[in-house]
């Protein structure tokens, strides 16, 4: 087969992953090609750079794969909108860029549980540390000389310091850094902005990297499939500018597309479950069963309120706040087109018996509906809740043999009782917090779900009705060593060679908050396993676990 190019290695999609691998692989000396099926991330595009115009891009496909999965059966057979960036940066270009890492033991479960050695947390603290500049300094948990800039909440609205208050109030303790030793509590989050930006992996990690000669970045380069040379994965075919392209990889092709892409990839190419891809017309080049298998996802809903006082960001909806606030921004930097807004937060428990955090909150002193397609009507505040752990489990399939064709996006939410059960539990608690003395100068009625909404098959009917995803797919290539797992703990195809798959999609289950951070951690420590270094030193660090999580709530 003739190639038009040959590199060390070829990395299909620059997300958060794929950009982490191109600039430490190339920092080796290696000749390093990533692929990308959207545009660049222009420096002039504000729509992508200021942090407060995130909805923009969920509004149409132009950085966005605008996916949407089957109609759900427990959501009253809703379609759901699925946002998944394509462009520089991937899904950190689009997204709300919460920093968050998730739980000790999430990954404690990886490696003792399901069978992911060199992936428990003292392992994998090493890498967060190194990806990591936090704004406020650095300490034993918290990095400050990598490429990630992390900064922590400092917008001044006097709802944040209500949120917080009323949660203590109501008898969740106050964490200094959610990150840190203690998840479980309530404070400031963490963002992803550096000096008023968005600081993506584009902008961390591919940029920097661009400007050494052994990287070679293509954009609007829609890779079709990989090529196998008996059980070798050799290069990869895509489209650029209606052209078919092969490049050639001499070490080895990695999949970085993410939890959607990824598997439809390895299934476009022969990789993945026989039996499906017989009945598609897919030449089974190697039958792996777990391929798209063990879709998980966060489902979140919003829980609103209006606000007695005009301190919202509702006044920034009208045309000349907002244009006074652009302007600022534009030519400073800085008021409040600088944050997302989503500041304040926290994790609880929602039941005793439950060792770490099942619940996360995200508190926003305004009101999103429809992913920012429709504005608010009023001042009002909310809190995005949602379950971490779920235990509902879904599927991507491949629809047809045409590239270009999403996927069937199958993730069965509310599926399980204990998913739904929870749900009830998320909207109780978090009215309880919303009822405390903290909140009396600003508290209007209840919006969502309503004062109506009382009983259980009420708040489940809610539920199904405004449930919506919280935008972290993961889980469909899982690492482990069962007959299920796609790539072993060093994240290798099982049975095949010169292949690896470095995203959220080799997560083995989902971690206990947001997935940009947890990504970037992977890709850093799947970095040194492909370049054959020595791990980072384990960390020897203490964890919070609430001392009474056996008979108390809280």
């Amino acid at each position: 087969m003739n190639f038009d190019a040959t590199f060390d290695y070829v990395i299909v999609g620059a997300g958060s992953a794929g950009c982490v691998l191109t600039n430490r692989i190339s920092a080796e000396g290696h000749s390093v090609c990533v692929l990308e099926a959207g545009p660049r991330d222009e420096w002039w595009n504000w729509k992508i750079h200021m942090p407060a115009a995130l909805m923009y891009n969920l509004c149409d496909d132009k950085y966005n794969w605008y996916y949407h999965t089957e109609p759900q059966a427990h959501m009253n057979n809703r379609v759901m909108y699925w946002p998944r960036g394509r462009v520089l940066g991937g899904s950190s270009a689009l997204n709300a860029m919460v920093y968050v890492r998730g739980h000790a033991l999430d990954y404690d479960r990886w490696a003792f549980k399901e069978n992911c050695d060199g992936w428990s947390y003292q392992e994998i603290l090493p890498y967060f540390r190194r990806a990591e500049t936090r704004e406020i300094g650095g300490d034993e948990y918290r990095g400050d000389s990598g490429p990630l800039w992390v900064h922590t909440g400092t917008q001044q609205n006097v709802l944040f310091d209500a949120f917080i208050e009323a949660a203590q109030q109501a008898g969740y303790p106050f964490t200094k850094d959610m990150n840190g030793y203690q998840q479980e509590g309530v404070g400031r989050m963490d963002m992803t902005i550096r000096n008023g930006r968005r600081w993506s992996a584009a902008m961390a990690y591919l940029h920097p990297a661009e400007k050494r000669s052994n990287v070679t970045v293509e954009t609007r380069a829609f890779t079709q499939r990989i090529i196998l040379e008996g059980q070798r994965a050799v290069g990869v075919e895509f489209v650029q500018n209606g052209q078919v392209k092969r490049y050639r990889a001499e070490r080895e092709v990695i999949c970085s597309g993410g939890a959607i892409n990824s598997p439809q990839l390895l299934m476009l190419s022969g990789i993945g479950p026989a039996d499906h891809l017989r009945e598609v017309g897919v030449e089974v080049k190697h039958d792996l069963p777990g391929v798209g298998q063990n879709l998980q996802e966060h489902l979140e809903m919003y829980i609103q309120q209006q606000c007695t006082k005009p301190i919202t960001l509702y006044t920034y909806t009208k045309p000349v706040p907002m244009a006074l606030a652009g302007v600022q921004w534009f030519l400073t930097r800085s008021g409040v087109c600088t944050s997302a807004h989503l500041e304040a937060g926290g994790f609880i428990r929602s039941q005793a018996g439950i060792e770490h955090p099942n619940l996360q909150f995200h508190f926003l002193p305004s009101t999103v509906n429809d992913h920012g397609r429709q504005n608010g009507t009023c001042h009002a505040y909310q809190v995005h809740i949602g379950n971490m752990r779920q235990a509902s489990r879904g599927w991507i399939k491949l629809k047809s043999t045409d590239p270009r064709q999403h996927p069937i996006i199958q993730p069965n939410y509310l599926m399980e009782e204990q998913d739904r059960r929870e749900f009830r539990d998320a909207v109780k608690l978090t009215r309880e917090i919303f009822a405390q003395k903290a909140f009396e100068p600003f508290r209007g009625p209840e919006i969502n779900p309503g004062a109506h909404v009382k009983t259980d098959a009420e708040i489940d009917a809610f539920v199904r009705e405004r449930g919506d995803s919280a935008y972290h797919p993961s889980c469909t290539c899982k690492m482990g060593t069962d007959d299920m797992a796609v790539v072993d703990p060093q994240a290798r195809v099982r049975g095949l060679e010169g292949l690896r798959i470095v995203d959220a999609s080799i997560m083995p289950s989902v971690v206990s908050g947001n997935l940009n951070a947890p990504t970037i951690m992977v890709a850093e420590k799947c970095s040194d396993m492909i370049l054959g270094k020595t791990p980072l030193p384990k960390a020897n660090v203490p964890v919070y676990i609430a001392e009474n999580w056996r008979t108390s709530q809280r």
